[in-house]
């Protein structure tokens, strides 16, 4: 039997002080209500209600579980109506992890925008390459670049990232500008330590195997170290768009399609997202594919 049925059918005993009356009350039987104060006063171990055959009253051990009880059926409504108010309406906290250079670089402004559209709204922007678990360490949004795979996540997908290779003139003055990408392997190549494998490279579908001459895991090391000469590099196009339009770095393979990789908004598997959060996955999709 079910006993938080039985407690409210208990409290409702309790306020009309009959347990025939209840029943009316409650379209049920006199019997079926007499069962379940019984089967409650079973499990309980004690009695809840003192019976003569005119009225019934509540006993010591009664009045003290009804003030539980009625506490606990409160308690349990205005959760209830909470979580009811976090599912409908635009409002409280949400918990994003991006990975560094896009957090900084392209979603700060759209952030911006969906806060002053939001303002009952908090936000915890946590900046890290690393996957997180978004059940273990309770985020609502992980944003990623890969491929998506079947984790039991959901994913609203936000962009293409197009790779670009790109060096710094005075690098390719001292060493040459590779031809092609297999001279990639004669050349010093800064590569992403998170990529699995870094030392492969992708255009036109191909794999290059590259000289590793520098490994970082901060993208923005990467186009500093690039910037600076060490090294040819590979990053998303609008990493280094700027770099390329003022000359501080050159565009190689531009007649070779770079290794692309979707971005996700990937959040939880759950049968129902509150509002905020949707709200949320539904701008930054139209802010980027817009």
């Amino acid at each position: 039997m079910d006993k938080l049925i039985c407690i409210k059918l208990f409290t409702e005993v309790a306020k009309r002080g009959s347990f025939t009356h209840t029943a009316n009350a409650l379209n049920m039987t006199q019997s079926a209500v007499s069962k379940k104060i019984a089967w409650l006063e079973q499990h309980l171990g004690f009695t809840l209600f003192h019976r003569t055959s005119r009225a019934i009253s509540l006993t010591t051990s009664g009045k003290a579980y009804l003030k539980y009880s009625q506490s606990l059926l409160d308690t349990m409504s205005e959760v209830e109506h909470q979580i009811r108010d976090e599912q409908t309406q635009i409002s409280g906290h949400i918990k994003i992890s991006a990975p560094s250079a896009f957090a900084t670089q392209r979603l700060a402004d759209p952030l911006c925008e969906f806060m002053r559209r939001y303002p009952k709204v908090t936000l915890d922007v946590g900046v890290s390459d690393q996957h997180v678990d978004l059940i273990n360490e309770d985020v609502d949004i992980a944003i990623r670049a890969s491929a998506l795979k079947d984790s039991g996540l959901k994913a609203k997908k936000l962009l293409d990232h197009c790779a670009c290779y790109f060096a710094a003139p005075q690098y390719l003055k001292r060493n040459g500008t590779p031809p092609t990408p297999e001279a990639l392997k004669t050349h010093q190549c800064i590569t992403y330590s998170l990529s699995n494998p870094s030392n492969i490279w992708r255009l036109d579908n191909k794999h290059y195997t590259v000289n590793e001459y520098i490994r970082s895991d901060s993208p923005e090391m990467i186009v500093k170290l690039a910037l600076s000469g060490l090294g040819i590099a590979a990053m998303p196009s609008w990493m280094v768009d700027t770099h390329l339009a003022d000359g501080t770095l050159i565009n190689l393979f531009e007649n070779k399609q770079g290794h692309t990789l979707p971005m996700y908004a990937l959040y939880k598997n759950t049968e129902f997202t509150p509002a905020r959060i949707r709200a949320m996955l539904d701008f930054l999709h139209e802010y980027f594919t817009n």
